[in-house]
């Protein structure tokens, strides 16, 4: 039996997907999730990443692997999501670096991932496990024998939920799973670790448990600690409330979770803006040469941050950055503080430098190299 050829169908309507599929009956319009029912493979690119931008190697290989013998039971489909263009899907399957595979079963429940394109054979087992795995329904009606790869399947969902568990906890230097959000939580116990962080003036990441049943349910046995808020430090559990409360009774609690300050406050009034603006004022002074960016130097979240941190790093700078993704107040108060509408923005010596256009006429022009080693 021969398949017809791969083809690509695209919505314009719907930014950031189309199908790569290799029976025409597979093809489907995509808003959000796939549609369950069927398995899935996930494949998150960016513009920015050549390789896994369209028609680059990585591309190719995804292609390949969906008109290959890997995919021949037919019963897997195969999407490209552009992960910026689709936030809230790079936010479901916890994606913070491109490329990423994300494999599906037919529940939509993750079985496997993939991060990073650098270890094909991985990936075309990983495809090709999924394209043999069996309906969880045939299961229960097959011989005795036929049962046999069914412990093998709950340990890959298990190690898939532990890998976007440390994916979650290693997003922010710290990170709070609560109930709610700061500006709203959902419980005393998750108010009273924010507000123990603010007054601590730790800058800090946190994840809503109760939007995500996996999440909320996995930690507990992933971190081996039975209840919610729950606070990491360099991806290190520190403990829930009672811990926070008793670190910040013996002193200095930034100090002792081995993180910087950030000269954050709680509240509002008129003394709102002046404090945004120290806390401001006091980030970009953090390091002599500090980068405003999107995402993190070792995964960029967009395709300016990443070729300005690519400078930086051919220059051999010493820098720090902050994550403006992680940070509303500060993403708007420094577009107003350094009267600079973009990001990334790079300051020295606590002033703007500019952002991306700014730096790459330095480095041409030879100055970047003196400018950020002084």
């Amino acid at each position: 039996q021969t398949h017809p050829p791969t083809t690509h169908t695209r919505n314009p309507t719907e930014a950031g997907f189309y199908s790569v599929h290799v029976h025409p009956t597979m093809a489907s319009d995509l808003t959000s999730a796939p549609p369950t029912g069927r398995k899935a493979v996930l494949f998150f690119w960016a513009s920015w990443h050549a390789d896994s931008a369209p028609r680059g190697s990585i591309d190719r290989v995804f292609q390949t692997l969906a008109s290959s013998g890997a995919s021949s039971s037919g019963d897997v489909d195969f999407y490209r999501v552009e992960a910026e263009a689709v936030p809230d899907l790079s936010l479901k399957y916890a994606v913070t670096v491109v490329p990423a595979f994300v494999l599906l079963d037919a529940a939509g429940t993750i079985v496997d991932r993939v991060d990073g394109g650098d270890d094909v054979p991985r990936l075309t087992q990983a495809v090709s496990a999924l394209s043999s795995r069996g309906a969880p329904a045939a299961a229960a009606t097959t011989a005795p024998s036929a049962t046999a790869p069914a412990p093998d399947a709950s340990v890959s969902q298990e190690d898939a939920l532990n890998a976007r568990l440390k994916s979650l906890i290693n997003s922010s230097q710290v990170m709070l799973f609560m109930k709610g959000v700061p500006t709203a939580p959902r419980c005393g116990f998750s108010r009273q670790a924010v507000e123990c962080l603010a007054d601590a003036k730790i800058s800090f990441g946190t994840f809503d448990i109760l939007t995500d049943e996996d999440v909320r349910q996995g930690l507990k046995q992933y971190s081996d600690w039975p209840t919610y808020p729950q606070l990491y430090a360099n991806g290190e559990l520190i403990g829930g409330l009672d811990i926070m409360k008793e670190m910040s009774e013996e002193g200095d609690l930034a100090e002792q979770l081995g993180v910087a300050k950030s000269g954050a406050v709680i509240g509002g009034g008129a003394g709102a803006e002046e404090s945004l603006d120290d806390r401001l004022k006091k980030l970009v002074n953090r390091h002599r040469v500090m980068l405003f960016m999107k995402g993190l130097p070792s995964a960029p979240r967009c395709g300016f941050s990443r070729q300005i941190v690519e400078m930086l790093d051919e220059e051999g700078a010493s820098y720090d950055s902050f994550n403006i993704l992680e940070d509303e107040e500060v993403r708007q108060g420094l577009k107003k503080y350094s009267d600079w509408p973009t990001y990334p923005q790079l300051y020295v010596d606590g002033d703007l430098v500019g952002g991306l256009d700014i730096v790459k006429e330095l480095k041409e022009g030879g100055d970047l190299t003196d400018l950020v080693k002084g």
